[in-house]
């Protein structure tokens, strides 16, 4: 269950074109199931995920929605750019009632959400701190956490073995190591078919961040331009994997034996350890080398959000409650049963035995010691704005100083728009 899906697009574009929209239909063309999920009656609620790539992952949100009884409960399931319909749709006066997503401040701001404390009260303390907190918005929180994901480097020990390469502790290393593991027929990296997955892995492992506790620029620093610079030495090369048949949260061109080492997620650990079991090995981000430099792992998932456009909030309120705080046998199945993730309540995650050997647990040490969760001030648009630093600088060889520098002016406007 991929953490992050596709985001390159501009929410101004969404913002223009929803007025001739026409409520996009109810997403009846987005969707592969707009039925009703059959076990409750009164109200109908439309519930909204991203496609996930495991199999029976439709077929899980599907029974729990039938087992809900208090609500007919609708599954749309949105294949392609999940973030795109869904901003679409929060515009329209027929979009979903309770919908997944990541934790971002302009949702709250922008009152497409509601405050979710009342249906936490007194199971705050049973969330990973850090899932609380990076969902608490002017002192409220807005969402429920319902898997943590983790995102690390995958390699084959076996091909750095027989390079006689040790596990890359820095970035030099890192493209060291991808140049030694090349082959006519295996790419010694793949990390994504535009980068923009590891951009913030990237920025963090220099010791920045993208924000100050102030909410101020802070990824644009020497180091990251340094740092920029490098990832387009590697990109220009012949060490990375590009045209891959599939993104970077589908195992297959590691699982294919395309590359040596890919960027993916610890949602994808079953089908890996199936593939190639033993012979497989996971790190962080490595550090940047710098003296403030640190390893770096991306703690991304996915949360569930009630629509403040919700024909009946009291009553999606009380259907998110059930589903991802009261049932936690459902929980743990949504958590273990079709990839891997990391309950976030602790109570769930004391029971997930799945987790606590092997590559699995070394996956969940990962997320407690290098782990970087989600900023909500860091909005969509940003999100945006960065990768197209890393398109510019990184794929088309631009100046990264002068590309962070016509970052710098759009994110700042939005920080103004947001924090005055």
């Amino acid at each position: 269950m991929p953490a992050i899906s596709s985001r390159e697009w501009d929410r101004r574009d969404v913002l223009r074109a929803a007025g001739g929209i026409a409520a996009l239909g109810a997403l009846t063309a987005c969707g592969s199931d707009t039925g009703r999920g059959g076990g409750g009656s009164g109200r109908p609620l439309k519930q909204m995920y991203h496609a996930y790539g495991e199999p029976g992952t439709q077929q899980a949100a599907q029974k729990f929605a039938k087992a809900y009884q208090d609500a007919d409960v609708s599954v749309q399931w949105i294949p392609g750019e999940y973030e795109k319909k869904l901003f679409t749709a929060l515009l329209s006066s027929d979009g979903p009632d309770v919908f997944e997503f990541h934790p971002q401040i302009h949702m709250a701001h922008e009152r497409q959400i509601v405050p979710l404390d009342d249906i936490l009260e007194g199971v705050k303390d049973d969330f990973n701190e850090a899932d609380i907190a990076s969902h608490t918005i002017d002192g409220k929180v807005y969402g429920v956490r319902m898997i943590d994901d983790p995102q690390f480097l995958y390699y084959r020990k076996s091909l750095l073995e027989k390079a006689g390469i040790e596990p890359p502790d820095t970035l030099d290393a890192l493209i060291e190591a991808a140049e030694k593991l090349t082959t006519d027929k295996v790419k010694g990296l793949y990390l994504g078919q535009t980068l923009q997955p590891v951009q913030n892995p990237l920025i963090w492992s220099t010791g920045a961040e993208l924000l100050t506790p102030d909410n101020e620029i802070a990824y644009h620093t020497d180091e990251v331009v340094e740092a920029l610079r490098k990832l387009r030495r590697l990109y220009a090369g012949k060490a990375l994997l590009k045209g891959a048949p599939t993104e970077h949260w589908d195992p297959a061109s590691f699982n294919q034996g395309l590359c040596a080492m890919q960027w993916c997620g610890m949602w994808a650990m079953p089908q890996i350890l199936e593939a190639h079991g033993d012979d497989v090995g996971i790190m962080p981000w490595p550090s940047s080398g710098d003296p403030k430099g640190r390893p770096a792992v991306y703690n991304g998932g996915w949360s569930a959000f009630v629509s403040a456009k919700a024909k009946d909030v009291d009553a999606a309120k009380a259907f998110v409650k059930w589903l991802w705080i009261d049932q936690k046998e459902f929980q743990r199945e949504w958590c273990l049963d079709y990839g891997f993730h990391i309950p976030p309540r602790r109570s769930v995650a004391a029971g997930a035995e799945e987790l606590k050997s092997g590559l699995a647990a070394e996956g969940v040490k990962l997320f407690n010691t290098a782990g970087i969760f989600d900023n909500p001030s860091w909005t969509q648009s940003m999100i945006t704005t960065l990768t197209d630093v890393m398109a510019n600088a990184v794929r088309d060889d631009a100046d990264p100083e002068r590309e962070l520098d016509k970052a710098d002016k759009k994110i700042r406007r939005e920080l103004d728009k947001i924090f005055g």
